[in-house]
């Protein structure tokens, strides 16, 4: 599983996704997270890819790349917590 969290660095999302990323760093020491930038080549393909239109979104995929969980566009980033839960690997 990974979680990749799309925005726009130089816009008003900027602190809140910043701060997603340190909790979830500092909770979840193991998980791989990835930054894109929307305005990216990868961030493009992303978006395009997976239908993402709305900004910050969080996404978590399988390693095959089949969407476990999208969270796109909100005032409100997801709780880290629920992010985990999606991204957890199956006990």
């Amino acid at each position: 599983m990974k979680v990749i969290v799309l925005y726009r660095p130089r816009s008003e999302h900027r602190a809140m996704v910043d701060e997603f990323i340190r909790q979830y760093q500092r909770l979840y020491p193991e998980s791989k997270l990835d930054v894109v930038d929307v305005d990216s080549r990868d961030g493009t393909a992303i978006a395009q890819t997976y239908a993402i239109v709305s900004y910050p979104a969080v996404m978590v995929m399988r390693d095959d790349g089949n969407v476990v969980e999208i969270w796109q566009g909100d005032t409100e980033l997801p709780k880290v917590e629920d992010v985990r839960y999606y991204a957890a690997p199956p006990v």
